[in-house]
């Protein structure tokens, strides 16, 4: 079996791709520098036993060197991740994001004798870069919005309004073909990511898929980083006792895909695919939708504030148009929302919690006054 290195691999995604990698037969190495905002320097109890771990930083050639010995797969989870955190951080995220992949490719490109092992490189790209994703008014065509403007947004009008009468517009399923608009610097780092991956591939020779994750949720998420999923911040904030924050009204509409089933399309795209392709279910539910879901399986009643309050590089709505994932990975059975909370809320009762979101809030209110 192909010997697989796995950036970021002891970290959410990461670690459930390891344990799957492991299980169907591949040797493993895993790069990570176990990130203190995420690990708080430890590394973490569920590390599966039968990977090869690397402690290193994929800005640094050396890391990289040392980890691809011997690789025929690059499975490139590693990553800063988080919108707000990126606004005040441009620069972390464009060394990590965009540098430590650009890092990966300068190797395979001096390298021959390194580049000649790996027949497919697998980058996770993200949703996010893709911004207000594509809109149909009910009386005039379908359309790509611009950013809903700031002088909108303060009057509390959430929607997002077609620009030829002013209506609100009903989200669609968002194609991959659909424009990139990265309102914030994390999403564009994940597109330059992709972009970066893509022209290697092509210049190369190296088949190559960047896989746009929607929202992903599951065990093993970090319940200590408010930088981290929509679905961790709210259930580290019921599980310590205090209310989830909503930004405007909670109507929001987004793609939540359990972690497993991510895993389980990081591993079948070694084999299969090439190009970008969405990978969320294409089922969205409302931010108020997952509090109360989290909020049954926890027993808690803790209602949310709405705060009536907006963050630049928020989009309104978005999930999967699922053409392209289904072309290429079959019809796929992803795990319901109401399991996969159920199974995260049970993994949350033994996990670490520190509510760090008025931390951010703080840092967010210094930095981007709105």
């Amino acid at each position: 079996m192909t010997t697989v290195l796995v950036t970021g691999g002891m970290g959410f995604i990461g670690s459930h791709t390891v344990d799957l990698l492991v299980k169907r037969g591949h040797e493993v190495v895993v790069l990570d520098n176990l990130e203190r905002q995420v690990h708080r320097g430890r590394k973490p109890d569920y590390l599966n036993p039968d990977a090869t771990y690397i402690i290193g930083d994929i800005r640094f050639r050396k890391h990289w060197l040392r980890a691809l010995k011997n690789v025929g797969a690059v499975i490139h989870l590693a990553g800063s991740v988080g919108i707000g955190q990126s606004f005040w951080e441009a620069k972390k995220y464009a060394d990590v994001n965009v540098g430590g992949t650009a890092m990966l490719y300068e190797i395979l490109t001096k390298e021959p004798s390194i580049r000649g092992h790996i027949d497919k490189v697998v980058v996770a790209a993200s949703k996010s870069s893709y911004g207000e994703g594509v809109y149909q008014c009910p009386d005039h065509e379908t359309f790509h919005p611009e950013q809903r403007p700031a002088s909108q947004l303060k009057k509390g009008e959430w929607e997002v309004m077609c620009p030829r009468c002013g209506k609100n517009a009903t989200p669609l399923g968002i194609r991959e073909d659909t424009p990139m608009q990265s309102l914030n610097p994390y999403s564009i780092t994940k597109h330059a990511v992709e972009r970066l991956a893509m022209g290697f591939s092509s210049a190369l020779g190296i088949d190559t898929v960047a896989l746009r994750y929607f929202n992903v949720y599951g065990p093993r998420q970090s319940l200590n980083n408010p930088y981290t999923g929509v679905m961790a911040i709210f259930l580290s904030r019921l599980q310590s006792g205090h209310q989830p924050f909503l930004f405007e009204d909670g109507g929001q509409l987004r793609d939540y895909i359990y972690v497993e089933d991510v895993a389980k399309v990081n591993v079948t795209a070694l084999t299969k695919g090439s190009g970008s392709i969405n990978v969320g279910t294409g089922k969205p539910t409302s931010l108020k939708g997952v509090v109360s879901i989290l909020d049954d399986a926890l027993g808690s009643n803790i209602k949310p504030v709405i705060s009536g309050e907006f963050r630049p590089g928020d989009n309104r709505h978005d999930f999967a148009n699922l053409d392209l994932f289904e072309e290429t990975f079959g019809n796929t059975s992803f795990t319901p929302m109401s399991s996969g909370i159920k199974d995260l809320v049970k993994w949350s009762a033994t996990a670490p919690i520190h509510d760090m979101f008025e931390k951010e809030e703080r840092e967010r209110k210094r930095f981007l006054p709105t």
